[in-house]
């Protein structure tokens, strides 16, 4: 019986980075939510973005590991995710592990939990994660009300192609969503991309608005933000789409040697 073949391309290795409780739970959601249960090993998963497959492996390291290894670890990695609670300041060694990955260039994302606790603050964690210095903050989604009276989540893209209505979809809540829109529009259209002629951001459409939020995630200029929530969709689309495949880090006849 054959083996069916890779595309590289196609392949996401991923490290969560936080607090080993935190990391578990994010792993068994994504790979309950993939709707995968043949996955194997357990820490694979199979996920369609925009009509193609990916395979997206997922490992776990904990903040309490020693130092050197964890310093080793982010450094080789892929991509990273960092799992950032809400509800509790950023932790000191998860922050040190965002410097490494930007010293080194490994492209990362943030996924805010706990966003219904009481001390949940969303405001609080995207400013440290802009504090670890060298690439820009970018929530992609946003919290109606954190806390325990959490209403949902705002997806920022989703709103890209709605912007001339947005005020009068979302009501009450475009007040929220308008400044981080805005920060989005600014830290996308500023990038310098080869294109044959400078793009507005209600020219540009949405296919393109992904290729450079994955251009400045790889090379370390962004850290995308997203939030926890119940749907596994927007993070499992957030890897495929921002996180470099093994192709994107490392020489290609290498590229299945993980």
């Amino acid at each position: 019986m054959g083996t069916k073949a890779i595309d590289p391309q196609s392949i996401r290795n991923v490290t969560l980075l936080g607090d080993p409780a935190d990391t578990a739970r994010v792993a068994q959601h994504l790979l309950r939510g993939s709707g995968d249960p043949t996955s194997s090993p357990a820490s694979t998963l199979h996920w369609a973005t925009d009509g193609i497959e990916h395979t997206i492996r997922l490992a776990e390291l904990s903040t309490r590991a020693p130092i050197a290894a964890l310093q080793r670890s982010v450094r080789v990695a892929d991509g990273v995710i960092a799992v950032v609670d809400a509800a509790t300041n950023l932790a000191p060694r998860l922050e040190t592990m965002l410097r490494v990955a930007d010293d080194h260039q490994v492209a990362r994302l943030c996924l805010i939990t706990g966003l219904d606790h009481p001390d949940a603050d969303f405001d609080r964690c995207v400013h440290a994660i802009a504090d670890t210095r060298g690439a820009a903050a970018l929530p992609l989604q946003i919290p109606i009300t954190p806390g325990p009276h959490l209403e949902g989540l705002i997806d920022l893209i989703a709103l890209w192609s709605l912007e001339p209505l947005a005020a009068e979809i979302y009501g009450n809540h475009w007040k929220l969503a308008e400044p981080w829109h805005r920060n989005l529009a600014t830290t996308v259209t500023a990038q310098r991309v080869s294109t044959a002629t400078p793009t507005t951001q209600p020219e540009l459409p949405r296919d393109q608005l992904h290729h450079r939020i994955r251009h400045a995630t790889r090379i370390g200029d962004t850290i995308p933000i997203l939030c926890s929530s119940e749907a596994p969709t927007p993070i499992l689309d957030a890897i495929v789409r921002y996180l470099p495949s093994p192709l994107d880090v490392c020489q290609p006849e290498h590229a299945l040697d993980y």
